[in-house]
């Protein structure tokens, strides 16, 4: 059932492998990397509980000694006082150039921890063992590594490929299904953004995919990170194509900022509503049929997810503010808001080309 996408970076190559019981199988896989039988593990505390002693035991088979740090579950971890923890936590256990660090988490956790590895001792390498749906087909693959700044997310953070994918699907299993769904989210993405087929598939086999059948998450994870490897084997430092990885990311990012980047909106479940936002204004700008983006909220609909502002739970600001916010996010260029548009169900383009009016009357008449 197993699975492997090889992303191509030349010298820094690497595989992602996708199945069941790679947790209890890691130390097989990481030996042949390493000269001291011994990694550092950053995780969350949730994560903690779940995974860590199946991960140790998994390490210990190949008679390599693991030493971890567990910091608390959650966006506020990707901050300063977390990040410089980490990596003095990291020097305390004598990590060396030679050693490799290992990420059990989710996006956060894979974020930081990918960030510290860049920086200790000028960048060690880092394997990421990602445990949610969101880490599995997006943050774990393609070197974005970062923490948050007051002024928005990501904006720290440095490109830092790891030299290991392991994304153990059994782990899916102890998701909640608001967090399964959340990573759900940026799936439905990579069939939007340029596989029309992907997205056919997905609302065939969405409903079994959710219920827990492993081959078709092992599918689903396997062709989204190979979307994914494609382009950033085409562009690694998003000059161009990578931004199509964000469709729904400019309306998200300014969802999440306002509320607060708490659990009102997850990242995954701002992706979604983003999406269908997205397939809305390419549909009022022309771009796209009207059917589109009417298909993309009934499967969301379908799923169980969020797929509307009104979905968000609490009072959210005015279109102008939530304009507003958009124009904070890092993707804006020379002072141009970047758009992901799409011509139809998988045919997505990027542009600055959009008239702010035209956002401001999707926006308000998806608030009232």
């Amino acid at each position: 059932m197993e699975h492997t996408v090889h992303v191509p970076l030349g010298d820094r190559a690497y595989d992602v492998t996708i199945g069941p019981g790679l947790l209890g199988d890691a130390g097989a896989r990481i030996a042949p990397m390493i000269k001291r039988k011994r990694v550092a593990v950053l995780t969350d505390e949730n994560v903690a509980a779940l995974h860590l002693e199946t991960l140790r035991a998994g390490l210990a088979r190949a008679g390599i000694e693991m030493t971890a740090l567990a910091l608390p579950a959650g966006e506020a971890t990707k901050s300063w006082p977390h990040f410089s923890r980490a990596v003095e936590w990291l020097l305390d256990q004598k990590v060396e150039r030679n050693d490799v660090v290992v990420a059990l988490g989710g996006g956060v956790i894979g974020d930081l921890a990918g960030f510290a590895a860049s920086v200790l001792r000028r960048g060690v390498r880092f394997v990421q063992i990602p445990t949610s749906l969101l880490a599995q087909v997006d943050s774990s693959v393609g070197g974005k590594t970062g923490i948050n700044a007051p002024q928005g997310k990501n904006l720290i953070g440095a490109f830092h490929q790891p030299s290991l994918v392991l994304a153990d699907t059994e782990v899916l299993g102890t998701l909640t299904t608001r967090d399964f769904l959340a990573g759900y989210g940026e799936v439905v993405k990579y069939g939007l953004l340029g596989d029309a087929v992907f997205f056919d598939w997905l609302e065939a086999n969405g409903p079994k995919l959710s219920a827990g059948d492993m081959a078709t998450r092992i599918e689903a994870v396997a062709r989204s990170v190979q979307m994914k490897a494609d382009i950033v084997a085409r562009d690694e430092t998003e000059q161009g194509d990578r931004a199509l990885l964000n469709l729904g990311h400019t309306f998200c990012h300014a969802l999440e900022a306002a509320t607060h980047y708490s659990d009102r909106l997850l990242h995954g479940e701002g992706v979604a509503i983003g999406c269908a936002l997205a397939f809305e204004l390419s549909s009022r700008l022309g771009l796209c049929s009207q059917e589109d983006p009417s298909r993309v909220r009934a499967h969301l609909k379908d799923m169980g997810m969020k797929c509307d502002l009104s979905d968000i739970p609490g009072e959210l600001p005015d279109a102008e503010t939530l304009l507003d916010l958009m124009g904070q996010d890092k993707k804006v260029l020379d002072g141009q808001l970047r758009f992901i548009l799409a011509r139809g169900i998988g045919q997505a383009f990027v542009t600055a080309d959009v008239p702010k009016d035209v956002v401001l009357s999707v926006l308000t008449d998806a608030l009232s």
